[in-house]
């Protein structure tokens, strides 16, 4: 659960981290941009490296880079040594996310595997809810230092429990696609540095549209060097499947959505309603504690309901509770903010207990790793484009009204800043911008999940998923 608490758990001290190292919000996301940009762009690579060189060997190293990176974080002095050392934490976790799937698989055979890969993304679920909870409570008793430094904890452990597992080896492994890894790294790093650069020099600029621009052209080049060459990370020829090019996408419509609110919604509650750090980790828990709970029951529930109504009413009943969010405002209703937040929690949990199994059973089971594989990395890039795409959105939305600096403090939570730097009457208009955004934003998301539960519903058979 380390690698997923490491995307969502630094968000709830953004404010706290960019005050302390006198970094600015846009700065400030690339502490989270840069360890989803290598999280994802490394993970099939990781995948055929373990595969060559040994599972066990590659969790290990994957356990020890992610562990001293977070070392290196945690007693950073400035924003761009955590920028570094967060990507480099990413490229560990992909390691050890690649190698422990291809292990779980070695190990486990027909249902036995499929309950293995429930707990997997109930953890992953899990992981990502707890982190902003887990940050809260440490912030409440220290400082954002120990967000990373309780990474070297866990990895501590997390080594030591591995050491005695078995090493295995894929003989028909595939060679690392390094012209593919590249490209895709290119277009992911161009399109959420397009994302950061919108706010600061406007969308529709040179250098917002030239950015934007070359995250196409190098995405186009991606899908041609996979097309041609011999070892690509994608088998492109799995999307003529239209069942598993919906079962591939849904991420896009759960976990940016879920990633989003995770990071930002506890600076919500601390820039809008006023929140101590450890109350906007706390109040995350309706939306949190269902995605720990429904995973673990949703395979007896896929056993007596269509798979396809499954998979489609998951992104459906996070579509009413965003536009149920659309309502909530600070000072109102604490039972509809938590009813809410419920919701959207019921219809992630039930999408994290069924996706994974679904993406390695409507292919051959020799094309189980690859399908894995694109599955987990179209999960991560919706993560990362979840995290930039809506930060910086915010930022806009919320600058439109105020200037900057203003803007920067509202957006990271740092209300008694602004107040002090600005005065009550602008930090209240500010604050007004950056709610009126937010319901911008959930709308925009509720639409995201409507198209996610239809494209689902028409394209998912449930015969390709029983075969």
């Amino acid at each position: 659960m380390m690698l997923p608490m490491a995307v969502t758990g630094p968000g709830v001290a953004l404010g706290e981290l960019a005050s302390s190292v006198g970094a600015s919000a846009g700065a400030a996301q690339w502490v989270l941009n840069s360890y989803n940009i290598a999280f994802t762009a490394f993970m099939l690579a990781a995948g055929s490296l373990s595969d060559l060189f040994g599972r066990r060997r590659a969790l290990l190293v994957g356990i020890g880079v992610f562990s001293l990176a977070s070392l290196v974080a945690g007693v950073a002095p400035s924003i761009l040594v955590v920028d570094i050392a967060r990507a480099v934490q990413g490229a560990g976790a992909a390691a050890i996310l690649t190698s422990g799937s291809a292990m779980l698989a070695q190990t486990f055979n027909g249902p036995a595997r499929a309950k293995a890969f429930g707990v997997l993304g109930a953890s992953l679920g899990f992981g990502l809810a707890l982190g902003p909870v887990i940050s809260g409570a440490l912030l409440a008793v220290s400082n954002w230092h120990a967000i990373f430094l309780a990474n070297v904890v866990l990895g501590v452990i997390s080594f030591v429990l591995a050491w005695p597992l078995s090493e295995s080896h894929d003989p028909g492994a595939r060679k690392v696609d390094v012209p593919g890894m590249v490209l895709f790294t290119v277009a992911l790093f161009l399109l959420t540095l397009a994302f950061l650069q919108g706010p600061q020099h406007g969308w529709l600029s040179v250098p917002t549209l030239s950015v934007l621009a070359g995250s196409v052209v190098a995405l186009a080049l991606f899908g041609w060097v996979e097309q041609r060459g011999d070892h690509p990370m994608f088998e492109l020829k799995l999307l003529r499947r239209k069942t598993f090019i919906a079962v591939i996408m849904q991420p896009m419509s759960i976990v940016f959505t879920f990633a989003a609110l995770l990071v930002y919604l506890p600076l919500y509650f601390q820039g809008a309603g006023g929140l101590s750090l450890a109350a906007s980790g706390v109040i995350l828990l309706p939306l949190t504690l269902p995605v720990l709970v429904l995973p673990l029951i949703s395979g007896a529930l896929a056993a007596r309901v269509s798979p396809r109504v499954l998979l489609a009413s998951s992104p459906a009943i996070l579509a009413v509770a965003l536009v149920a969010l659309t309502q909530v405002r600070p000072g109102g209703s604490l039972a509809w903010l938590i009813g809410s937040l419920l919701l959207a929690g019921i219809g992630i949990g039930l999408a994290f207990g069924v996706m994974d199994n679904a993406a390695v059973s409507v292919v051959p089971p020799e094309q189980s790793g690859m399908a894995s594989g694109m599955f987990n990395t179209i999960r991560l890039t919706g993560e990362t484009l979840g995290i930039a795409s809506v930060g910086g959105i915010l930022l806009t939305l919320t600058q439109g009204s105020s200037s900057t600096g203003l803007a920067d403090a509202v957006v990271q939570g740092r209300l008694e800043t602004a107040r002090s730097g600005f005065g009550e009457q602008l930090t209240q208009h500010a604050v007004d911008a950056y709610v009126g955004g937010w319901h911008v934003v959930f709308g925009g998301m509720a639409v995201l999940a409507v198209t996610g539960a239809a494209a689902i519903y028409l394209m998912v058979s449930d015969r390709d998923l029983a075969s």
